[in-house]
Parts: C-alpha cells; structure tokens; sequence
C-alpha cells in the first residue's frame, strides 16, 4: 500500500460517519436535567431547575455514551473510556477549569474583604435622585463586570434596590427589571465571567479579542437601556449618607483596566487576587490564614461548574468519536445555506446563536449552553471562515440573551424572590437584553451584508 492509500485509509477510520444516534446521550441529558426542573416547577418548587446538579443529570448520559460505543459503534470499552479520558484532560477544558478556581478565588477574597459593599456604597453616592434607575443600571452593569458573576451582582444590589424602590414609588418590577439588565450587561462581558471563559476557550479566542468584539455590540445597547431607564424613572429618594473605602474597590478598577489591556487572564486574576488581599491586610484585620480560608471557600463554590465542564468535554469527545458532532454540525449548516441568502459567515453566526439560545432555553444555565454548544459552533466556524473572537462573543451574547429573558433562570428567581413578584414581570422588565438581541441580530446581519 502506498503512503497516499495509507493516510487515506487512516483517515477513513479516523474519521467517524455522522449519525444522530450518537446524539442521545445529550439527549438523554437535557431530558433528565429539564425533565426534573419542569415537573417539579409544576410541584411549586422555588428554583426547580437547580434542584438535580447538572453533574448528577449528566452521569446517566456518559454510561450510555459508553455503551453505544461498544454495541453500536464498535468501539470497545476500554478504548471509550481513554476517549473519555482524553476529553477531559482536553488543553482548553483544563484551562477552562484553573480559571475558574482563580475567578472564584478572586470573588471570593474581594467579597469577604468588603469589596462589594464598598462598590455599591460609591454608587449610590455618586448616583443623583433623579436618575436612580439609570444609576443603578450601571452600578450593576460595573459590579457584574468586575465579579464576573450576575448571581453575585444580584445578590448585593437587589435588597438595596428594592429599598430604594419602596422609597420613591418606583414600580418594584421595574426596579428588579433594571438590577436583572445590569447584571446581564457584565455576565456577558466579563473576562473572569464562566460565560465569557467558556466562550473563548471553546472557540479558540483570546479573551482581549472577544471582549473588544463584544463590546461593540454591548455599548450601544446598554446606551440606550440607560435613556430608557432615566425616562421610566419616576420619583425622589433621599438616599442616605453611604460609608465606604475607596481603596477596596481598587481590586475591581485593576483587574477591569488589565483586561481591558490584554494582559494574560491568569495574570490578570492571580494580581486581582494579591491585590484584594493587600488591600485588607491594610485596611482590616485580615491573616494569611483567613486569606487561605477564603481562596478555598471560592473555589469550593467553582465545584460544580469545574466538575461539570470536564465531564462535558469527555462526553463531547465521545460523541465526536461516535459521529454525533458531525452530524449535527453538517444538519446545522445545511439549515442555514437554505435559509439565509446573507452569506455563510452571516449564516453561520446566526446559527450558532440560534443553536446556544435554544439550549440555554432548555438547561436555563448560560455557562452550560455555551460548554454544550460549543463544539458545533467551532466546527461552523471554522467551515465558514467566522473568526474565533466573533464566533465566542456570539455563543455568550446569546447565551446572557436567553438566560436573563427566561423566567425559571436563577436570576429572575432570586430577583422575584427578593421583590416579592412574579418572574414573569421581572424578565419584562430586562430592556437591555431585549435590546442586546437586536443589536446583536443587527450587527451579524449588517456584516453579511457588507461581505458583499
């Protein structure tokens, strides 16, 4: 056999024949994982959909993903399982994974130390009267920016928000609808948010890259957010006479302006973290001994979501093995050359969006969406010369769209919670993701067109 036959012959075993069937096991997956949190949002349980982890709903998926393998796919066990192995051990699910223990870590130090306190006591010194909601806007907007973590944001701003909101007789559902849209604004963005971190790793991109891509479509939107909250607004409040030090909120301002600069992320979040921690050897009564307490109790809370990802990676690996991958990427991008006249690339991102908003609606978990989409948006990518950093800032622009427009999304029910309202008039009052999906459909559309 010639070299040329050889390689051609390596390739073909290499290379596994598209089926759907090796489709089930994330099928298997969601169905478990929505399945739950539907039956027991109908039982009137509060935040039903993270009852069951997403770890204990994915195991289930891997046995079958392995057992396909050695009843259907001719792949023995033990070879399913060194591919399973070498899915996770993946270069960029590792990566992954290391910063989200140091993102952690940093939120964790920074919140322990006073850092989110002191932030939300400097804006609403800054904020004037009359422009309460827009203020609050972009109190959330930097908070969520800085800690990477809507959930956080929201848990910090929102009693302080519906404070505010009974003081002035702002409509409480609006209110909650402003804390919801900024907190969006910096999940989306963030260079130490899950959403952005998975994005970019996925994709290949740098994060530098897919921020400045991201905020090109981010600005505008929350731009005109906040002209609409300041028209909405209505009402005085005398807030009262905030106490803060400036100096804890440094470790935000550093690690905003380090990665805005382009400095390495494990760079950025290592100095983040050696900074909050020296600004409260200063300024409190903080040891070494309560900084290890604290870096651990942050990366405790990265458990699942760093468990989670390695597990993705392993079943994404099988069913690319199996041929699933394929599938799906070759079904996706047929859909798309038959219905759009715009050119791959328009095509191709529109596709992408599509297929991370319909998985975010199905698992209501953006990071997740974006881990289990990601494979399928590379492949469309790259088929369709769509660059890294616009093929991650879209996977997580319409991952947040979703994921703060969904009424059973944690957000939503943390803010209906803590305002006493429905999540439904919460997610309707989020204007600024409402207005991140036109800007974002907008911005792929007008760059197919210029392609032209």
């Amino acid at each position: 056999m010639s070299q040329t036959q050889a390689c051609a012959a390596s390739a073909a075993i290499d290379t596994p024949a598209a089926t759907p069937l090796a489709l089930l096991p994330l099928v298997l997956f969601l169905v478990l994982f929505v399945g739950t949190g539907t039956y027991l949002t109908f039982q009137g349980v509060e935040f039903a959909f993270y009852e069951l982890s997403p770890v204990i709903a994915i195991l289930p998926a891997i046995v079958l993903a392995l057992t396909l393998g050695a009843l259907k796919f001719q792949q023995p066990l033990e070879s399913g399982i060194n591919t399973f192995i070498k899915g996770i051990g993946d270069s960029n699910i590792i990566a992954m994974c290391l910063i989200y223990l140091l993102a952690g870590g940093f939120a964790a130090v920074v919140s322990a130390t006073g850092g989110v306190d002191a932030t939300v006591a400097l804006g609403l010194t800054l904020i004037p009267a009359s422009l309460l909601l827009p203020g609050l806007f972009l109190i959330s907007a930097f908070i969520s920016t800085a800690m990477g973590t809507s959930m956080g944001t929201i848990a910090a701003v929102a009693p302080v928000a519906l404070g505010i909101a009974q003081q002035t007789g702002i409509d409480p559902a609006l209110m909650a609808g402003v804390v919801l849209s900024g907190a969006m604004f910096g999940d989306n963005l963030s260079i130490i948010s899950d959403t952005t971190i998975a994005a970019t790793r996925t994709q290949g991109a740098e994060m530098k890259d897919k921020f400045r891509e991201n905020i090109r479509i981010a600005a505008p939107a929350a731009l005109i957010a906040v002209v609409l909250f300041a028209i909405a607004g209505s009402g005085q409040a005398e807030v009262a006479p905030q106490q803060f030090e400036l100096v804890k909120v440094l470790p935000y301002l550093a690690i905003l302006v380090l990665a805005v600069i382009g400095i390495n992320v494990f760079v950025v979040l290592s100095l983040g973290i050696v900074l909050a921690a020296l600004t409260a050897f200063v300024t409190a009564d903080y040891s070494l001994m309560t900084l290890g307490k604290d870096l651990m109790g942050g990366f405790a809370k990265m458990q699942e979501i760093f468990i989670l990802s390695m597990l993705v990676g392993g079943l994404a690996a099988l069913m690319s093995a199996q041929g699933g991958l394929a599938w799906l990427t070759d079904k996706v991008a047929a859909l798309i050359a038959r219905l759009s006249r715009r050119g791959n690339a328009a095509a191709a991102e529109l596709g992408m969006g599509a297929l991370v908003a319909s998985t975010n609606a199905c698992v209501a978990n953006n990071t997740v969406s974006i881990i289990v989409a990601g494979p399928v948006a590379r492949s469309l990518a790259e088929q369709n010369q769509v660059a890294p950093r616009r093929a991650a800032a879209t996977l997580d622009i319409f991952a947040c769209i979703i994921q703060g427009l969904i009424p059973y999304g944690a957000q939503a029910l943390l803010l209906a919670a803590t305002f006493s309202l429905s999540p439904v008039a919460v997610v309707a009052q989020g204007w600024y993701c409402m207005l991140l999906t036109a800007f974002a459909v907008g911005a792929i559309l007008l760059r197919g067109r210029k392609s032209h």
